[in-house]
C-alpha cells in the first residue's frame, strides 16, 4: 500500500492571513499552485485557493490589496504522511476539496496532495478515481 508521501509534492509555501490577495495570486501563479495553507503563530489557520480570489474577492468587488484572511475558507482539513492513498481520497471526496495539506505526526506541514497527484500512480487509479468521483458532483 502506497502511503500519501510516496507522491505528494513537497514544494510546499504557507502564506500570512495579512498578505495582499494580489501577492497571494502572483505566489500561485509563480509556483503553479492552485492553494496555499494560510498560517498564523506556526499554525495552519485556513486556506486561499485560486477559486477563493475570483469568487470571494474579485466577483464580490474587492481589489487586489485584498487580505488573504477576509476571502480564505477558514479551517482546514489535513492528512497525516503516512496515511494511504485512498485514505486522501475518501477525505478530498467527503469535504469536496481538491487538494489537501499533508502533515507529519507533529502536524508539521511536509507536502500538498492533488487530485492530479492521483493520476500518476497507475496502479492506484481505480480505487482513487472512484472515490474522488463523487467531488465532481454537485452538493
Amino acid at each position: 500500500m502506497q502511503k500519501l508521501t510516496d507522491l505528494m509534492s513537497r514544494d510546499v509555501k504557507v502564506i500570512s492571513p495579512d498578505t495582499s490577495i494580489r501577492d497571494a495570486a502572483n505566489e500561485m501563479r509563480e509556483g503553479d499552485f492552485g492553494m496555499l495553507p494560510v498560517g498564523e503563530n506556526d499554525r495552519m489557520i485556513g486556506a486561499i485557493t485560486d477559486r477563493d480570489i475570483a469568487i470571494r474577492a474579485i466577483a464580490a468587488g474587492k481589489d487586489g490589496s485584498t487580505k488573504v484572511r477576509e476571502v480564505m475558507s477558514e479551517g482546514i482539513f489535513w492528512v497525516y504522511e503516512d496515511q494511504s492513498i485512498d485514505d486522501a481520497a475518501k477525505m478530498m471526496s467527503e469535504r469536496q476539496v481538491r487538494r489537501l495539506p499533508v502533515v507529519d505526526r507533529n502536524k508539521r506541514l511536509v507536502g500538498i496532495v492533488a487530485l492530479g497527484d492521483f493520476a500518476v500512480e497507475s496502479s492506484e487509479i481505480r480505487p482513487a478515481a472512484e472515490a474522488l468521483s463523487e467531488i465532481s458532483k454537485p452538493s
